[in-house]
């Protein structure tokens, strides 16, 4: 095994990031303070959206949002099989059913065209999720969201600063929810937030994430303890100067490996002309019967490359009970057996970039 290693994700940390987290220790105000707002104001704006809820995961801001539109028992809410299954789960956790649509071949998103066919008079709204960084196409979501009377709610935990026909993702739905976890384009060490234009699901967001209080020990409805601490807004508001240029870095990166790669054996990343790709994550697809062999050989020349997603969500053992048989979601299917990533950071170095084009050139000659 090579000697280098080449992480396939690392947090960007500096000076400032450090200074912000002593500034609070020394104020002695660790949770529910001024860093919190401060970072919920921010960040609503750079969406485009009026309010900001702030909580402990990005989980729990799809569980809170979707409480908050109203969703529960009986319900039915429309999302894709393949992404991490925080989205489908929160539908569940809800009391609501996951209803999937296949996705598309090409951006691994839900595949817009086919939503219609699955709606009935139980569906309540649409979970979308921008996949590895890329935007759906909205205005299809919303055309159908129009006629139905649903609600859009963007799952953008892997989509900071993409952007869908020049406005960011995330204030483009009723709701946007978004992940701080140390992977993402953008961290607070944890935590997540829901944007959102509409105040009475701001409101209500914000009751349900600390024990239904309106004042001090005043509580009208049953919530949870999920808030963020001020650390982890303190440095989200350092991490929020720069995720444009975060996000310009990931941009370049791509932009090498689609120059490298493109007479390759593999499927490069597509990116639609309505679209701003923000690259959380860096993907390509091969043939099945090569891709594990691939990710092996890359690893163990230093390369650190992942499968993401190898399960569609309907087919996770925690999904058992829905019986969803083989050839429900053939797309899904069959890009969960062919996809693997590779790092994209900006942390990554010039010698970063052309070792993990070398060691990409030198693996696929060899498998």
């Amino acid at each position: 095994m090579s000697g280098k290693v080449v992480p396939i994700a690392r947090p960007v940390l500096d000076h400032e990031e450090f200074e912000v987290v002593r500034e609070v220790l020394e104020s002695g105000w660790l949770m529910n303070g001024p860093k919190v707002r401060e970072f919920e104001k921010r960040f609503a704006e750079y969406c485009g959206a009026r309010f900001g809820v702030a909580v402990n995961s990005g989980t729990s801001a799809l569980h809170i949002a979707l409480l908050a539109l109203g969703v529960g028992s009986g319900d039915e809410v429309i999302t894709t099989p393949f992404s991490f299954v925080a989205s489908a789960d929160c539908i569940r956790l809800v009391g609501a059913k996951p209803v999937f649509v296949d996705i598309d071949s090409r951006t691994y998103n839900l595949d817009v065209n086919k939503i219609e066919d699955v709606v009935t008079e139980r569906t309540k709204g649409i979970v979308i999720v921008h996949l590895y960084g890329l935007p759906v196409d909205m205005d299809v979501i919303f055309e159908v969201a129009e006629k139905y009377g649903l609600f859009v709610l963007e799952d953008a935990a892997q989509a900071h600063g993409a952007e869908y026909k020049g406005r960011k993702v995330g204030g483009l739905g009723h709701v946007g929810c978004f992940s701080f976890w140390p992977t993402k384009n953008m961290t607070t060490g944890g935590g997540g937030i829901i944007v959102t234009s509409d105040e009475e699901v701001a409101e209500r967001a914000r009751l349900l994430r600390f024990n239904g209080e309106v004042r001090d020990y005043r509580h009208v409805i049953l919530g949870y303890n999920l808030l963020m601490p001020e650390i982890q807004a303190a440095i989200g508001l350092a991490q929020l100067k720069k995720l444009d240029r975060f996000v310009e870095k990931r941009r370049e990166i791509a932009k090498i490996y689609g120059e490298e790669f493109e007479s390759l054996d593999l499927v490069l990343p597509f990116e639609p002309e309505y679209a701003k790709h923000s690259y959380h994550i860096y993907t390509v697809r091969v043939d099945a019967k090569k891709r594990d062999s691939i990710v092996e050989g890359l690893n163990k020349e230093g390369v650190q490359a992942r499968v993401y997603y190898p399960v569609p969500i309907p087919f996770q053992p925690s999904y058992r009970e829905f019986d969803f048989v083989e050839g429900s979601f053939p797309v899904a299917e069959k890009v969960a057996k062919e996809v693997f990533s590779l790092p994209v950071h900006p942390a990554l170095s010039e010698e970063d970039v052309n070792y993990v084009v070398e060691k990409v050139k030198k693996v696929l000659t060899e498998v």
